[in-house]
């Protein structure tokens, strides 16, 4: 039996990590940058310092090759999922965003059985379509103009739900530090790829740099605060908390992140208690559902 002081340590450094993601999409909001940009070099900055990490890529020589490319593919999977949830950030705005992702419980639920070839748990199917009625409550009261976002947030969630899936096949197959350097790296490759196909059709991307010291500043607290920070401390928690008690907690990312969007970005004068009403019954069906699921799992 583990420690009390372990768990406790471990349930805050869940809160931590969740918070800073929460944070991300509030950062992403403020950077004057487009989406695919922000992502380009969020991800560049992780990469550089998850290789310092790994010891200047040492501990990636014992890895037998072909995990290296099922990491790196669910590296492409994950750098689609960042740009499309910052292209929902820039189409409508941070809360719009972080909504759509609370509709990767709904993807996982209807993806895992396939992918891992498990039975359907039918408590995560009727909550995940309990979702539904919400979504429809919160696009029907937006403004038209964001309705794109709502699009590429649940093309976003939908990717985060793909990707999650497979990291946990594979996850203990590896160093997590490692799988995460592999992944986010390909990731800046795939970017860098799509960047550089962009310029040939003369879609040029401007600006490249981050305009202002400001854009710099949130630029590396979303690279090595949100997400080189939060992937580690998730990481370390892994090892003391259910599945069932990350998952709750991760849940909390669409709360933080609306919280701080109302008091950061004021976001409350754009959107209306509509939003706010959906938003409540996608958040209580998830933690339904961590609730029933606990008691099913008992």
């Amino acid at each position: 039996h583990m420690p009390a002081a372990q768990h406790t340590n471990a349930t805050i450094q869940i809160h931590v990590a969740v918070f800073l993601f929460g944070f991300t999409a509030i950062l992403g909001d403020l950077i004057d940058m487009s989406a695919i940009m922000i992502v380009w070099w969020r991800v560049l900055i992780t990469s550089i310092s998850l290789w310092m990490l790994i010891g200047f890529g040492k501990m990636l020589r014992d890895l037998p090759r072909q995990l290296i490319i099922k990491y790196a593919g669910i590296g492409f999977i994950i750098g689609l999922h960042w740009i499309t949830f910052y292209g929902a950030i820039k189409l409508a705005n941070a809360s719009v965003a972080l909504i759509c992702m609370s509709t990767t419980t709904l993807f996982t639920a209807l993806i895992e059985p396939l992918y891992i070839r498990t039975k359907v748990n039918y408590t995560e199917l009727a909550i995940s379509i309990a979702i539904i009625p919400a979504m429809i409550l919160i696009v029907n009261h937006l403004d038209i103009s964001q309705i794109n976002g709502v699009i590429s947030g649940i093309v976003s969630a939908f990717l985060a739900a793909v990707f999650s899936v497979m990291n946990k096949k594979y996850i203990k197959e590896a160093d997590p530090i490692v799988i995460s350097y592999i992944e986010l790296s390909s990731s800046w490759l795939l970017i860098s790829v799509i960047l550089l196909t962009m310029n040939l059709f003369g879609q040029s991307m401007s600006p490249f740099f981050p305009p202002t010291i400001y854009d710099w500043v949130y630029l590396v607290i979303l690279a090595l605060l949100c997400t080189t920070l939060a992937q580690i401390l998730t990481l370390k928690a892994l090892k003391y908390l259910s599945a069932f008690e990350l998952n709750l907690v991760v849940n909390l990312e669409p709360v933080y992140g609306i919280l701080l969007a109302i008091v950061i970005l004021k976001e409350h004068k754009e959107l209306n208690p509509m939003f706010y009403l959906g938003a409540a019954i996608i958040i209580g069906s998830v933690f339904l559902y961590s609730y029933l699921n606990k008691k099913v799992i008992k």
